[in-house]
Formats: C-alpha cells, sequence, structure tokens
C-alpha cells in the first residue's frame, strides 16, 4: 500500500472526530489494518491555558502509542505539528472554552495531527479543525 501525507491527515481527522472511546477503538483497528498507527487525546477548558497541557498530551500519546520514539526527535515532531494545529484554530478559540480531541497518525515516514474542537460561547458552539503534517525517519 503506498499512501501519502493526504491519506494519513484524513486519518488523523477521523481518529479526532470520534465520538468516545469504542468508536475510537474500531477505528485505531481499522486504521491498523492499513498500517497507520494512531491514538487520540481528549481536551478542554480555556483556550490559551490549556495549551501546554494539550501539547503536552499529544507526545506523551504518541509516545505510549509507539507512534514515535521516546526521544526528543519524536516529541519534536509531535510538539511542532500539535503546535500547528493549534495556531489554525486558535483566532476563533482565543478567549473561549474549548472541548474537542486530538488524533494523531502515522505512516512509515508520515506524522500527522488533527485537532477538532468546537469552542464554546453561551449555547453556541462554534466547531474548528486543524490539521498539521510532518515527516520523520521511518524507523521511529
Amino acid at each position: 500500500m503506498n499512501l501519502q501525507s493526504v491519506d494519513i491527515g484524513r486519518a488523523a481527522l477521523e481518529i479526532a472526530m470520534t465520538k468516545n472511546r469504542e468508536d475510537e477503538s474500531k477505528k485505531k483497528q481499522e486504521l491498523k489494518a492499513k498500517q497507520i498507527f494512531a491514538t487520540a487525546v481528549d481536551f478542554g477548558g480555556e483556550f490559551l491555558k490549556i495549551i501546554p497541557k494539550i501539547m503536552e498530551h499529544a507526545v506523551v500519546a504518541a509516545q505510549r502509542e509507539g507512534l514515535v520514539s521516546e526521544s526528543h526527535v519524536g516529541a519534536g515532531v509531535v510538539a511542532g505539528a500539535t503546535h500547528n494545529a493549534i495556531e489554525q484554530i486558535s483566532a476563533a478559540a482565543t478567549g473561549f472554552n474549548v472541548g474537542g480531541k486530538i488524533g494523531i497518525a502515522r505512516y512509515g515516514e508520515h506524522l500527522c495531527v488533527a485537532v477538532f474542537a468546537a469552542v464554546g460561547l453561551l449555547n453556541l458552539d462554534e466547531i474548528c479543525v486543524g490539521l498539521s503534517h510532518r515527516t520523520l525517519d521511518s524507523k521511529k
């Protein structure tokens, strides 16, 4: 199978959009059958205050699930992609509470991070998506 970065981006977004742990687990298995390894992390809170925690949780999850090595290289790739994806939603999210999920997908040299979030304003939620791609050595 010859998957491209767009395919891995789609996988990251798909796992970020899962509704619960059961759906997330099913999506992981579906992606694994295509040799795409993925994980997801929920988040929520005041946007600017939780950015460091979002990034930290993404790195820990990616390393725990074996998507990247437990080194500064693995951490840096995930942190950089997560930061870039967060930047893409910051205009809509700054000053508000957000809740959502980060999806991380890896296939060979491709790693993508997707942020799928609801931005709360009274009872009117806005939906935001950020997506970023990085490459790294396929040996993890």
